[in-house]
This record gives C-alpha cells, structure tokens and sequence, in this order.
C-alpha cells in the first residue's frame, strides 16, 4: 500500500525532532559554505513503479522515526553533487573556497573539505559510535580522508603528503565536525554533507511556516525507503521543498536532494551508493603519518582566538547589529560591514585594502544587480539558492529570498 500523504501540524514536527532526537552525530558534517541546510528544497520525483510496498505511515510517526533512529555503526559509499550556478573564472577559479592555505595547509579540515561546496564528488564513509568515524573524499588520482579515534582528529591529503593532527577538548564531548569553530579539529558544523547530517538540519526548519508530507517509497543503495518531503508554505522563497528519502527499517536518512523553487537541476544532490549497517572493522579507524609526510600539529588556539567572529558581541565586532527580519524561509539576515562601506566597485590601482583584483570584479559583477530604493543603492548578488543584497552604505540583507523580497527588506529597515 501507498503510504499516508495526510500533513501534520509542523509545530508537533518540530517539538518532535528538538526533544526525541536519540541518535549519535556519527558522520562528520560538512559541505557547503554560508547556506544552512534550512533553507534548501526540491521538486519531488514522481513514483518509479518498481517502488516497495511498505507499510503505511504518517509524516509524524517518520518524523519520530527519524529522530529515534540509533543506528550508529556503518560503513558506504556516497555521492555528492552540489550546484550553486556559481560562475568560474580564470586564476579567480570558483566561488567555492579550494583546499589548501590556513592552519594545517592542504591537509586541514578547514579548508580542504570546503571544496564539497562545489561539483560532483565521491565520499566514503565509516562509523563505530560516536568516538570512531572516517570519511573520505575520492579523486581520480589521490584521497583525502578525516579520522577520528577517540581523542585524535587525523586527516590526511594524500596529493600533497601532507597531515594534520588536533585532540578533542578536554571535556570529552566534542565531535568531529561537530562544534563551533573554536572547537579545534573539526570542520565548520553549518556545513553538513552527510544525508543524516542535511536531514538533521532541514528539520530544524519545520515550523508553522512548512508543510510536511510523506510521499511515496523508494530503493536507495538497496535498502527500502518512505520519501518525506518538506515545503515552505511562503511565497518570496528560493526555497522549492526538501525530500529526504528514510530507511524504512531503521530511520536513517539514506539521500537527501534539493532544488531551488525556480526548479531545474538539483543544487545538492547527496545520497547512498551503497550502505552497510554492520560494525566496520577496527583498523578502519587506525591512522599512522606514512613516511615523510609532513605533519601539522594543531593545538587550538587559532581557532579559539576566532570563536565567534563576525557577529553582535564578538571578540572583534568584525560584523555589527546582527539582526533576522521575517520569519520562517522568509527570513533574511541583516548585517553590518565594517566601516560602513558596501563593496568597491572598481579597483583603485594604489594596492589598498578596498582593492578588488579584475577577475573578482568580473566574478561579482557577473553575479549582481544593481538595485536602488529608499535604502539607497546597491548591489544584489545571486546563487541558484541564497541571495544577498550588498547596500552602498555598507548593509547587507541575505536570505533564501529572491531580490524583491531584500529590496523591500532593506526599504523598511531604513
């Protein structure tokens, strides 16, 4: 039989996931720069018809299963692919940031792992609980992989022979991939790149604002699975829907693919190849320096120094009066540039700060619109997915939003 397709009221969905979540964070959670997987959706598939015949179920009773989910051991293959509609350009190369550079050179996690904001790749992922977890990305000719094993954080490029090495806090509670930035040894937590760790997230998105269904069944990676899907009830949105394909045995999120509401291709599309629930073999997690390698030590302190930057009441005051306008997957953040000044519209030629290289200017001005209004002018820059509207006078509104919506956001914060 079909499964139920009857919505649930979003705020027992979202009571649901913040108090039964039982689940251990057992993959590490990384991907894509500066968008939280809450404002992400997609056009649902229509039905293959060699889809299972599972048992019905309702959105809310998938929702809890999703949340009750224990499943803290496996090891699979996935795939990754992530469009922005990002231009590329010459020595500017893409918008998405590239390995290498910052503490740890091309081996740290901070760096190397952001290359997931963009194109299609190949992850390998292992986990034994929540003190032993692997993943690894696939090149053609080389691997990067992050192991954690107990109090060690390793991970290790394998183009440039280069390691880095970080413990866990003294607390014992930190995960890989699992903390803020001053939690050393870990990618950034908004940038989720695992199924489970993008479903953990869009479901933090469901309020009174969000229509949640399940919609059909579906195989992934062998194993039978319930499609939930989440919409934005709002209009003014980028944001289409989200489907996240369930195990219909154990709960966990086996693909999650998401396009924007103006449709088209998936802007992230990451799921199962293959999956396998058993207890991977201990040595998975055993990690050595290989011979020469160069090996970076990382003690923390660099990323303490910068916990918190660019918000209200950091260390710096980088970012000023940072403030949310709107509700729900209307919601846009605003945001004070330091110095008051938008971003330059030419390079100045005298080498200051304010400069802008050619091939970044031709990379900004590729992505935005010249807006004006009662805020002023300014400039909206535009993904497939998020949009920012930079004021001359240094304001910046950022959301899920198309550029009406920040134009006017910036017209009423004036």
């Amino acid at each position: 039989m079909a499964p139920n397709d009857s919505a649930h009221t979003t705020e027992e969905a979202r009571d649901l996931v913040a108090g039964r979540r039982k689940a251990a964070r057992y993959l590490v959670p990384v991907g894509v720069a500066g968008v939280a997987a809450a404002t992400i959706g997609l056009v649902p598939a229509l039905a293959a018809s060699g889809d299972p015949d599972l048992p019905k179920i309702s959105a809310q009773q998938l929702i809890e299963k999703i949340a009750a989910s224990d499943a803290q051991q496996l090891s699979g293959t996935a795939k990754i692919k992530t469009d922005l509609g990002l231009p590329s350009f010459g020595g500017l190369g893409s918008f998405a940031p590239k390995g290498g550079g910052g503490k740890g050179g091309s081996a740290s996690p901070d760096s190397k792992l952001m290359e997931l904001a963009s194109g299609s790749h190949t992850v390998r992922v292992a986990a034994d609980g929540p003190d032993k977890q692997k993943l690894s990305v696939l090149d053609k000719a080389s691997e990067y992989s992050i192991v954690h094993n107990g109090d060690d954080v390793w991970a290790y490029d394998s183009a440039s022979n280069e390691v880095y090495h970080s413990k866990r806090g003294a607390d014992g509670k930190k995960e890989l991939g699992g903390g803020p930035a001053k939690d050393h040894g870990k990618a950034p937590e908004s940038l989720p790149t695992t199924p489970k760790a993008l479903a953990e997230q869009a479901l933090k998105a469901v309020d009174p604002t969000t229509s949640v269904t399940v919609d059909g069944t579906s195989h992934v990676a062998g194993r039978d699975a319930y499609q939930l899907v989440i919409k934005p009830k709002q209009s003014g949105t980028t944001v289409g829907a989200i489907r996240i394909a369930v195990d219909a045995k154990n709960g966990v999120p086996l693909k999650f693919t998401l396009t924007p509401s103006g449709g088209g291709k998936a802007v992230i599309d990451a799921g199962f190849t293959k999956v396998d629930f058993g207890k991977p073999a201990a040595s998975t997690f055993d990690f050595a320096p290989p011979k020469g390698a160069k090996v970076t030590q990382d003690d923390g302190k660099a990323h303490a120094d910068k916990g918190g930057r660019g918000f209200k009441g950091s260390p710096d005051g980088e970012f000023k009066g940072a403030n949310v306008i709107g509700k729900g997957w209307n919601s846009i953040a605003r945001l004070d540039v330091p110095g008051g000044k938008g971003i330059p519209t030419a390079p100045s030629g005298k080498g200051g700060k304010g400069d802008v290289p050619p091939e970044a200017r031709k990379f900004l001005d590729s992505l935005g619109d010249k807006v004006t209004g009662k805020f002023g002018s300014g400039t909206v820059f535009k993904t497939r997915l998020i949009n920012a509207l930079v004021t001359d006078d240094g304001k910046v509104f950022v959301g899920a939003v198309n550029k009406d919506a920040l134009v006017n956001a910036a017209n009423a914060a004036k």
